[in-house]
C-alpha cells in the first residue's frame, strides 16, 4: 500500500509539473503548482519527514501560492473571472482537497512525539541548525529576491492602466 501511494504521489507530482510549464493561462499554472507542492508534500510524509511535509503545505503550497495567485490577479484582470464562473462548480472537489488536507496535517501534528526521538536525522534541530546557521544568507536572498519580484510585478501592472 505505501508503494501504492508513493508511486501516485510522485505521478501527480510530475504529471502537475509538467502542467505548471505548458499551461497557457498563469492561474491554471499556479493551481497546478499547488498541486505539485502538496504531491511532494504527501512524499516528504512518506519518508519521514513529518516536519518537512507539514511545512510544506502550510508555508509553500499555502501562503507562497496565495501571493504568487494575488500577484497573478494583479496583473491578469481576466483571471479573476475565471475564478468567479468557476467556483460553483468547485465546491466539491475544493472540499475533497480540504478535507484530504486537514487529514494529513492532523495525522502529521498528531505524529510530531515520535518524529522527535534524539539522533534522528531531519529533525525539527536539525533543519533549524541548517536554516539558521549553514544556509542564513542564501535563505534570506531568496526573500528579497521573491520581494523585489512581487514589488516589479505590482510596477509592471500599474504602467499598462
Amino acid at each position: 500500500m505505501e508503494q501504492l501511494v508513493f508511486y501516485l504521489a510522485a505521478l501527480v507530482a510530475v504529471v502537475s509539473a509538467l502542467l505548471v510549464v505548458f499551461q497557457r493561462r498563469a492561474v491554471h499554472s499556479v493551481l497546478a503548482l499547488i498541486v505539485c507542492l502538496s504531491s511532494i508534500a504527501v512524499l516528504y510524509f512518506q519518508l519521514g519527514g513529518y516536519f518537512l511535509a507539514a511545512v510544506q503545505v502550510i508555508v509553500y503550497a499555502g501562503a507562497v501560492m496565495v501571493l504568487f495567485l494575488f500577484v497573478i490577479m494583479l496583473i491578469d484582470p481576466e483571471s479573476e473571472m475565471f475564478v468567479v464562473k468557476r467556483t460553483r462548480s468547485l465546491l466539491l472537489p475544493a472540499l475533497v482537497v480540504a478535507g484530504v488536507t486537514g487529514g494529513v496535517l492532523s495525522s502529521v501534528l498528531l505524529s510530531f512525539p515520535e518524529s522527535r526521538t534524539p539522533g534522528m536525522p531531519g529533525g525539527l534541530r536539525d533543519i533549524a541548525a541548517a536554516l539558521f546557521r549553514d544556509y542564513l544568507l542564501p535563505f534570506e536572498i531568496t526573500s528579497i529576491l521573491i520581494l523585489a519580484a512581487v514589488v516589479g510585478a505590482l510596477i509592471l501592472a500599474k504602467r499598462s492602466d
